[in-house]
């Protein structure tokens, strides 16, 4: 009776939501891999990751979020030993060390992904300890900060900058919902806009050495990726292909597109990763301009929805966690799509709930299910829970 009684409280516009993106996600990895030997049943194997992901929501959302947020320092101990593990343990995969990888290649895990999410439960219960009152600098803002830099140092030196940059929004967003002061947003601006100025200057100061540098170690793709983006008019052919040919296959699309299966450029030799993070490309080039609104569109349905319940949260913690993942989704979807048409840098953010991938999809599903969490456990508490 408990289960049936939690089950009719459930937001189902998201549970619809979330099968649209499925069959989405579905179409368009079919598309991006129909023709590559490299990537079989991948259309198939997205389906089977969507299956194993609404059972996570559901099992989640029966289980109250509260007692995440009481585990919230083993949730993050556990998570910086995963980030350290992979050091030794994991596996090179895209450049990154930043894999585990069972032998054989049957399952792959991303311990940055699930970062994430014990990052978003430990800041909504530090937060949660003001109960709404104004963060104080040293007490509050500098504490939080520094527990998030520890694993935003340790993703980026694998190097992986896209999910390292993913943690800094993610902290931001949940700073200004909890209510920062505005001297110390101002402060972190100012310090914020400083230090991008300080790197652009530093960068093009000693452009050749970094170069070098980067070339000796074998990372010269991070080179080429900030010079496309800081210098675009110095960048080699090889350093705009990318960028470009992306550019292209989704101006090639127009108003309609040019239809399901017809898109020529998705094949790698012109767009790296057509099925997981160019993925947008697949869809601005078949779809076009009305396929990409249609896609922009669910997603802002979905964090609407996200939003309100929010809003509609009795426990500040549950608010601040929902927010956290907001920000997460929103800078993906907005760095993700913006370094297909040249507005970011390219880095290796995917499509939330439309790129291929089994651990990023994990981790989306797993926010919806706390999310979903979060609704149905709205009862009164006392803060100390």
């Amino acid at each position: 009776m408990q289960v049936l009684n939690k089950l009719k409280k459930i937001d189902w516009s998201i549970i619809l939501l979330l099968i649209v993106f499925m069959f989405i996600s579905f179409v368009v990895v079919r598309s991006a891999t129909f023709d590559d030997p490299k990537f079989p049943n991948y259309d198939i194997k997205t389906l089977l990751f969507y299956g194993v992901g609404f059972v996570i929501i559901f099992a989640l959302t029966m289980f109250d979020y509260r007692i995440f947020l009481k585990g919230w320092l083993f949730l993050f101990g556990f998570g910086i030993a995963l980030l350290v593990l992979v050091f030794f343990f994991g596996s090179k995969v895209n450049g990154a060390i930043g894999w585990f990888v069972l032998p054989g290649g049957l399952l792959q895990f991303q311990p940055a992904e699930m970062m994430k999410i014990a990052i978003i439960i430990a800041v909504a219960y530090l937060m949660g300890r003001r109960d709404g009152d104004p963060l104080r600098f040293r007490r509050d803002v500098i504490p939080i900060g520094v527990l998030v830099f520890v694993p935003f140092v340790l993703v980026l030196v694998q190097p992986d900058l896209g999910n390292a940059i993913i943690y800094v929004f993610i902290l931001l967003g949940m700073f200004w919902i909890g209510n920062v002061k505005y001297t110390h947003v101002l402060i972190g601006l100012a310090v914020i806009i400083a230090g991008m100025v300080l790197f652009i200057f530093l960068f093009n100061t000693f452009n050749s050495e970094i170069k070098d540098y980067l070339d000796s170690k074998n990372k010269v793709h991070w080179y080429q990726r900030i010079n496309t983006f800081i210098n675009p008019e110095s960048a080699t052919v090889d350093e705009k292909h990318q960028s470009e040919n992306a550019m292209i296959a989704i101006g090639s699309g127009g108003l309609s597109g040019d239809g399901y299966m017809k898109g020529q450029m998705k094949s790698k030799k012109f767009i790296p990763y057509p099925y997981s993070d160019s993925i947008f490309v697949v869809i601005g080039e078949e779809f076009g301009f009305q396929g990409a609104s249609i896609l922009l569109l669910l997603y802002f349905l979905l964090i609407y929805r996200m939003i309100l319940i929010a809003f509609q949260c009795n426990d500040r913690r549950g608010s601040y966690i929902i927010i956290g993942i907001v920000s997460m989704f929103v800078f993906q979807i907005f760095e993700n799509i913006g370094m297909m048409i040249g507005l970011m840098p390219i880095t290796g953010i995917t499509l939330p709930f439309v790129s291929y991938g089994g651990t990023s999809l994990m981790l989306n599903m797993i926010c919806i299910g706390i999310v979903l969490s979060i609704k149905i456990h709205q009862v009164k508490y006392e803060l100390n829970d």
